[in-house]
Order: C-alpha cells, then sequence, then structure tokens
C-alpha cells in the first residue's frame, strides 16, 4: 500500500532551494537556505524530506570520499564535482574528458566513472584575495 505523499510549505521550500541552487547540497544547507522560505523548519523535517525525494528519484546522492553525502536533482546529463576545501560547497562540472577505458586493467570491463576536482571556488578565492 502506497502513501500519498503531501506537497506542504516545507516539502515545496525544500524543492525549491535545490532548483535554485544548482549545485549538490548538505541537509544543513538545505535546511538554512529553507529555513529563509519556511519559518521553524528543523533539519529532521529535511532529512525525511530528503528520504522521500529519493525514494521518489527526484534527488540522487552525491558521495564524496570522508564526506557526509550531499543531494542533487536526477536525470542531469553525464557530470563531475569540484569540492572546495575552504567552504567545503560542491558544484557540478558539466562535461567529460572521456577515454577512462584505457585505464582499466586487462580483462576488466569500466561501466561508471566519477571524477572530483579539489580546490577552491571563486568566492573563497576572492575572499583570500581581499
Amino acid at each position: 500500500m502506497s502513501v500519498a505523499v503531501r506537497n506542504t510549505r516545507q516539502r515545496r521550500a525544500i524543492r525549491e532551494v535545490f532548483e535554485e541552487a544548482k549545485r549538490p547540497l548538505s541537509p544543513e544547507e538545505v535546511c538554512r537556505m529553507a529555513q529563509d522560505k519556511v519559518d521553524g523548519l528543523g533539519i529532521a523535517t529535511v532529512y525525511r524530506t530528503i528520504r522521500t525525494l529519493m525514494d521518489e528519484q527526484w534527488l540522487v546522492p552525491v558521495e564524496l570520499p570522508g564526506e557526509a553525502a550531499r543531494y542533487e536533482i536526477s536525470g542531469k546529463d553525464h557530470h563531475h564535482h569540484f569540492h572546495c576545501r575552504t567552504c567545503s560547497k560542491v558544484f557540478e562540472i558539466f562535461g567529460c574528458l572521456g577515454g577512462y577505458t584505457n585505464l582499466v586493467p586487462e580483462g576488466f570491463q569500466l561501466d561508471s566513472h566519477e571524477v572530483i576536482l579539489y580546490g577552491t571556488c571563486k568566492d573563497c578565492r576572492k575572499a583570500l584575495m581581499n
């Protein structure tokens, strides 16, 4: 038996945050940004809503080694990520160099890949230069 999910103000605000951000977000970032839209929104509601949006396949997790998962809207073209070591934000990088099959050991079969670039984002660079 499936349960109908209500489109509450909180849920709408959380979806809007992902649509406006255009980058992977942590639950804490979502909560902070959505609180500007809905007073009193709590982190537990954000986690529940993220879980529901993943069940609906509207969101997918972005896994970074040694980091808590971030989440982004599903269905995007193939892309990679840039992780700012200063502010910890994660950004999408569209496009791919490809050609990874020549790196695969003989007899292995490549079915996917993820490239994560690390460095400093433009906002943090600008702040560091001032």
